[in-house]
């Protein structure tokens, strides 16, 4: 009897993992969204799942607070998720698809684009109209002391000042702390590691002098900083994009094309205004991803 048991419970565990799949229709599993911790990401999150709710007749999960892009990577590889919130060309590059990074923003999204077909049966999509690059900065009083406009100004008093830039930064290949320093010819006094989300923070109270951050971020018009123009174009492209499984977009069309509503609709203010709301208002992401897209109409009409 025992033995009986246990094999009815094995076959019922079986169907339960079984029906977990992700395949993306609505008859064996919801589709999951995958998203990192940044509140750009969770805002794109909501944007995609509410364009695919309303759209079609699928529903949607996000993900949410996965730790970094290489985690999300291997969410959609182990097909633990179907969906990205957001993907951009110049982390995938150096990241999931281990290339050198490439300038020309055109030549870097067609490489992902073209890759990720070929070695993962994926889909990244055009942009959705902004990119989110590396940028360093300083408050306003800094840059009027020291008359920074560019990065190359830092030069002359870089051995002054201490810096605070993302932990993954240091030892990223190629657009890195290494590479910059080569590139720029100067360092910092010191240079201190640290979670992106405490950069703002340091530079404002006044704890460091200069921070790498991202140039979307909402807390950039929280804390009045001036960002430092790139003028050697140190950065590569980093276009951000929706991305999904193929077998996904292959079995409900119609989540592809919900999904290509958004691309080009979101300029780098727009998303830098977005991220404002949720960082510095405290509005919830899933909000703020609503109230957008209640205004515009979901983009019915094509145009904004």
């Amino acid at each position: 009897m025992r033995i009986k048991l246990l094999l009815v419970g094995v076959i019922i565990l079986s169907l339960v993992i079984g029906g977990c799949s992700l395949t993306g229709n609505k008859s064996n599993g919801t589709i999951k969204i995958a998203s990192v911790v940044t509140t750009e990401s969770q805002i794109l999150a909501y944007m995609l799942k509410y364009m695919i709710e309303h759209y079609t007749e699928e529903e949607a999960e996000v993900i949410n607070n996965l730790g970094t892009s290489t985690v999300v990577h291997q969410a959609m590889v182990n097909r633990d998720a179907n969906v990205s919130a957001v993907r951009y060309t110049g982390t995938d590059l150096t990241g999931a698809l281990q290339a050198e990074p490439i300038k020309d923003a055109d030549e870097a999204l067609a490489y992902v684009q073209k890759e990720f077909t070929s070695q993962y049966n994926q889909t990244f999509f055009d942009s959705y109209g902004f990119e989110n690059t590396y940028a360093f900065m300083v408050t306003k009083e800094t840059a009027e002391k020291y008359k920074l406009k560019t990065v190359s100004d830092l030069a002359s008093v870089a051995g002054e000042l201490e810096a605070g830039v993302d932990t993954s930064w240091m030892n990223r290949e190629g657009d890195g702390y290494k590479g910059f320093v080569e590139e720029y010819g100067f360092d910092f006094s010191r240079t201190y590691p640290m979670q992106i989300g405490l950069v703002y923070d340091a530079v404002d109270s006044g704890e460091l002098d200069v921070v790498l951050g991202y140039t979307t971020d909402g807390r950039i018009a929280s804390y009045d900083l001036v960002v430092l123009e790139d003028d050697l174009n140190f950065f590569p492209p980093y276009d951000a994009s929706p991305f999904a499984d193929n077998e996904l977009l292959e079995k409900n069309p119609e989540v592809k094309a919900a999904m290509e509503r958004l691309v080009g609709k979101i300029s780098t203010k727009t998303m830098q205004e977005l991220n404002f709301l949720a960082d510095n208002n405290l509005i919830e992401p899933a909000v703020v991803a609503e109230d957008f897209l209640n205004e515009h109409d979901y983009f019915s009409g094509g145009d904004e």
